[in-house]
């Protein structure tokens, strides 16, 4: 074995054993059952985390902003008041502009949890939790 593969080896290595300590959280972990937020989710308001599920399609082109769906969505699940927020999706909004992956195909997010209800200004998107200064891979 030479150096350069040694190398290699390793580093994929360190990358796996990142990926299988981090925790993924469910987005159905972040309620409780009456759609309060669950004590896990207050504990980890503006911490980092993880969370894995689908891309909805974007609500509009070169966006920082995206749906991550727990099931796969043709169409963007968009909510008109706090009322209808479902449990199962959260607002990505990311570091970047959004290059969009196709909504069947599962990610995982990394971002600030912030919870409470926020009206997007630009977009009139509500959202009751979301994820900030995110960035996202295929899962």
């Amino acid at each position: 074995m030479n150096r350069r593969t040694l190398l290699i080896g390793v580093g994929a290595g360190l990358v796996a054993t990142r990926a299988a300590a981090e925790e993924v959280v469910n987005m159905r972990d972040l309620y409780n059952k009456d759609l309060s937020f669950s004590d896990y989710a207050k504990a980890r308001a503006g911490q980092r985390i993880a969370a894995s599920g689908f891309m909805a399609p974007p609500l509009k082109a070169e966006s920082s902003f995206f749906v991550l769906t727990k099931k796969p969505m043709a169409v963007c699940p968009f909510c008109d008041t706090e009322a209808d927020w479902p449990d199962d999706i959260l607002a990505i909004y990311t570091k970047r502009t959004v290059e969009v992956i196709a909504f069947n195909v599962q990610i995982v997010v990394r971002g600030a949890l912030e919870l409470g209800t926020w009206t997007d200004p630009e977009l009139g998107f509500v959202s009751r939790v979301r994820l900030t200064d995110a960035t996202y891979e295929r899962a």
